[in-house]
C-alpha cells in the first residue's frame, strides 16, 4: 500500500508533462498543416477556361493572366490597379452556376466580371473583361505588360514607333488631336485596338471614357477618369495558333463596303500633289502664283498632277467676288490647267470672318456652331476655341441643318473654283474636352471626328480629311501629320512606322507628308534627306511635294524625281489596286510589316525600317544620314526574293548583312 501510494505521488508530475507535451504537439501539427497548405498552394489559380485558352489569377502581384491551352503558353499579363489588396483571398466565384463567367467582388472597391464572348473571327477565342467601381473615388486601371510582347495599334504619336513598346506618354484621354498644337498628345488617327505579338488583341468599347498611358518597354495602361465611377470594359481575343490574327476584327465588316472609286482606279494615286506656297495676299496674287507654279512644272516636264491650295488661299479666292459666278465657273479651271486643283477647308470660322457673320443672319446660327450646354432657362453660349492663332467657332456636327449648310457650301466652292479635290483640316480633337466643358453624349470622346468624317464622305470621290477614328471604311483619304525636316523619329525615321500604323488600323489610303518634311528641322534643304524621303514615298499611295526638286537640289535629283513618279504610276499603283481588293474581301492591310510573313520570328517583331506591299514586294530604304549600306531582313522562311537592283535571288527568313545602296538606289525585292 505504501509502495502504491508512493508510485502514484511520483507519476502525477509526469502526467502533467505528458499532457502539456500532447497539447504542444497538437498546436505544432496544426501550424505545420496550415504552413504546408500555404506553401504548397499554387500562386496562380484558374478562374475561367475556354477551349483554346484560359484566364488565371496570380496572387503574388494581383494580376490576370491569359494562357493558351493545352500547353499553358503565356499570352498576356494584366497588372490590376483597381483594387488595394495585392494578395486577395482565394477567388470565390459568384457566377459559379454559369461556366462561361467568373465574378468576384472586392468589398467596397470594385467588382470584376470575366466572360467568354462569341469569337470575333474564325480561329479566335474571346474574353470580356468588365470592372465596375463600387465607390466614386475608385480609379479603374489595368496595365498590359510589354515583357516578351510587342504591341501595335492604338494612337498615332509625334515620333511614331513600331512597335509601341518604345513610346512614352503620360495618362491622357485616348482622343485624336493635333500634334502641331500639342506635340505630347495623341495624333489624328486613333483606334481603341491593340495587337500583341503573342496573337492577342485588346479592343475597348467606344462608349467607355478612357485614358491611356505608355511606359516605354514596361507596359501600357488603360484607366477611367477619376471621380466619375465609370466602368472599364474591354475584350481580349487570342488566336488559336501562335501567330498574329490575319484578319483585323474591328475593320473586317466595314471593309466589305469599301467604295469602288478606291478599289478600281484610285484617281489621287496616279498623280503627284504639288503644294502651293506662293503669295496669298489677294485673289489676283494667288492666281498669278498658281499659274507661275504650273508653268514651272511644265517647263521641268512635270505637267501631270494636283496643285494643292491651303486654307488661307482657298478663303481668299472664295471671298473674291470679282466676276459673276457663272463666268467664274468657266474661267477658274484655267488656273492650273493641265493640272488639277485641290482646295482646303476646315470646320472653323473666325468670329470676325464674313462666313461666321453671314451665318448669324436670321438667327440661324444658334445651332450651326458648338455651344456650351445652357443652364435651365438660359441661352446657348458659343464654345469659342483657337484655330491657327485666331479665335473661332467650330461647326456643330450634331445638327443636321449645320451639316447641310456646310456641305452645300463645300460643293459650291468646289464647283466655283473648278477643284477636283477638297481637303478638310481640323477634323481631329474634342473642343469640349480641351476646355474641360461637359460634352453632349453624341460628341463625347472622338464623336466629333467620327460624325464629321461620315458627313464628309457624302461629298464623293476626292475628299481628304486630316483625322480618322472608326472611319476606315469610308471613301476618304487621310492626310498624315506633318513631319520634321530631319532624320529623327519625328522626321524621316517616323515615316515607315506611321505607314505601318495607319495601314494596320485600316487606313490604307493616306497622303504622306511632303517629301523632305514640312516642319522646319535641323537640316532644312538637305538634298540627301530629300532623296531618301522621295525613295520611300515612291511606294506609298500618293506622292506629295512641298518644295519642288529644282529649288532644293541638283539636276540629277530632278531627273530622279521624274523616274520615281513614273515608277510609282507604272509599278506601285497596280499593286495598290490589286491588294485593295484583298483588303476589301479579307480585311488584310495593304502595307504590311515584316512579321506578316514571319509571324513567329522575334526578329521581325521590331523591324521598323522595312515594309511589304501585299505579300510580294519588300521595300527596305536607308533612313540613316550619310549611310550607303544597311542590314535587310528578308521575311518568310521558304520564300525566295529577287533583288530588283542586282537580279540576285535570296532565301526568305534570312538577313542580308551590309547590303550596299548608293544615294540613287533603294533596295526593293520581289517575291
Amino acid at each position: 500500500s505504501t509502495w502504491t501510494l508512493g508510485l502514484r505521488e511520483m507519476t502525477e508530475p509526469w502526467k502533467g508533462a505528458v499532457g502539456c507535451l500532447g497539447v504542444a504537439v497538437f498546436f505544432a501539427m496544426t501550424i505545420g498543416i496550415i504552413s504546408w497548405q500555404a506553401l504548397e498552394q499554387s500562386p496562380e489559380e484558374w478562374v475561367l477556361r475556354g477551349r483554346d485558352a484560359g484566364m488565371l489569377w496570380e496572387r503574388g502581384r494581383g494580376a490576370l493572366l491569359l494562357r493558351a491551352l493545352p500547353a499553358g503558353r503565356p499570352v498576356l499579363a494584366i497588372a490590376v490597379g483597381s483594387v488595394p489588396a495585392t494578395e486577395p483571398p482565394p477567388p470565390r466565384d459568384r457566377c459559379w452556376h454559369d461556366g462561361r463567367q467568373f465574378c468576384y467582388s472586392w468589398e467596397e472597391d470594385a467588382e470584376l466580371r470575366l466572360s467568354l464572348e462569341p469569337p470575333a473571327a474564325p480561329g479566335t477565342e474571346c474574353y470580356g473583361v468588365r470592372w465596375t467601381p463600387l465607390r466614386p473615388d475608385v480609379t479603374l486601371k489595368d496595365c498590359f505588360s510589354m515583357a516578351n510582347v510587342s504591341w501595335y495599334g492604338g494612337p498615332s504619336i509625334r515620333a511614331q514607333r513600331w512597335p509601341l513598346n518604345g513610346a512614352e506618354s503620360p495618362a491622357q484621354p485616348l482622343v485624336s488631336g493635333d500634334l502641331g498644337t500639342n506635340p505630347n498628345g495623341f495624333g489624328p488617327v486613333v483606334e481603341r485596338y491593340f495587337l500583341g505579338s503573342t496573337g492577342v488583341t485588346v479592343t475597348v468599347a467606344p462608349d467607355v471614357p478612357l485614358l491611356l498611358s505608355l511606359e516605354s518597354h514596361r507596359q501600357f495602361c488603360l484607366e477611367t477618369p477619376s471621380g466619375r465611377a465609370e466602368p472599364l470594359h474591354y475584350q481580349l481575343c487570342v488566336s488559336a495558333h501562335r501567330s498574329f490574327p490575319r484578319r483585323w476584327e474591328p475593320f473586317q465588316t466595314p471593309c466589305s463596303r469599301c467604295p469602288t472609286h478606291l478599289t478600281r482606279n484610285c484617281p489621287p494615286c496616279r498623280s503627284p500633289i504639288w503644294r502651293y506656297h506662293g503669295p496669298e495676299g489677294s485673289a489676283a496674287k494667288i492666281k498669278r502664283g498658281l499659274r507661275s507654279l504650273v508653268r514651272r512644272l511644265r517647263r521641268h516636264r512635270l505637267q501631270e498632277g494636283v496643285v494643292a491650295l491651303g486654307e488661307r488661299g482657298t478663303a481668299v479666292l472664295a471671298a473674291a467676288d470679282l466676276v459673276p459666278s457663272e463666268r467664274r465657273k468657266r474661267q477658274a479651271p484655267a488656273l492650273v490647267e493641265p493640272l488639277e486643283l485641290s482646295i482646303t477647308l476646315s470646320p472653323y470660322a473666325g468670329v470676325t470672318s464674313p462666313l461666321f457673320l453671314r451665318s448669324l443672319r436670321g438667327g440661324e446660327a444658334a445651332g450651326y456652331w458648338l455651344s456650351r450646354q445652357p443652364r435651365p432657362g438660359g441661352s446657348s453660349i458659343p464654345l469659342l476655341t483657337t484655330w491657327k492663332g485666331q479665335l473661332c467657332a467650330r461647326l456643330n456636327v450634331s445638327s443636321e441643318a449645320a451639316l447641310g449648310w456646310y456641305l452645300a457650301r463645300a460643293r459650291r466652292l468646289r464647283q466655283a473654283l473648278g477643284a477636283t479635290y477638297v481637303a478638310f483640316e481640323g477634323v481631329e480633337g474634342n473642343s469640349f474636352l480641351e476646355q474641360d466643358v461637359p460634352a453632349p453624349a453624341e460628341l463625347a470622346g472622338d464623336g466629333y471626328t467620327e460624325a464629321l468624317a461620315a458627313a464628309l464622305a457624302t461629298l464623293g470621290n476626292g475628299t481628304i480629311i486630316s483625322a480618322g477614328t472608326r472611319s476606315s471604311h469610308l471613301p476618304l483619304f487621310v492626310q498624315m501629320s506633318p513631319l520634321r525636316s530631319d532624320w529623327s523619329h519625328a522626321g524621316l525615321k517616323g515615316l515607315i512606322p506611321s505607314v505601318l500604323h495607319y495601314s494596320l488600323l485600316g487606313y490604307n489610303f493616306f497622303i504622306p507628308d511632303a517629301v523632305g518634311g514640312s516642319v522646319a528641322g535641323a537640316t532644312p534643304g538637305d538634298p540627301e534627306l530629300f532623296v531618301r524621303w522621295l525613295q520611300i514615298v515612291t511606294f506609298l499611295p500618293v506622292m506629295a511635294f512641298g518644295t519642288p526638286p529644282w529649288l532644293c537640289c541638283d539636276a540629277w535629283v530632278l531627273n530622279l524625281t521624274r523616274q520615281c513618279i513614273q515608277r510609282h504610276r507604272d509599278f506601285v499603283v497596280p499593286l495598290l489596286l490589286k491588294y485593295t481588293e484583298e483588303w476589301q474581301s479579307l480585311g488584310y492591310p495593304i502595307f504590311r510589316p515584316a512579321w506578316w510573313l514571319s509571324p513567329t520570328d522575334p526578329i521581325a517583331f521590331t523591324i521598323e525600317d522595312e515594309f511589304l506591299i501585299g505579300d510580294e514586294v519588300l521595300v527596305a530604304p536607308i533612313t540613316e544620314k550619310g549611310q550607303t549600306w544597311r542590314d535587310i531582313y528578308l521575311p518568310g522562311e521558304g520564300h525566295l526574293w529577287l533583288d530588283t537592283n542586282t537580279a540576285r535571288v535570296f532565301d526568305g527568313g534570312t538577313t542580308l548583312r551590309n547590303y550596299s545602296a548608293s544615294l540613287a538606289e533603294v533596295p526593293v525585292f520581289v517575291k
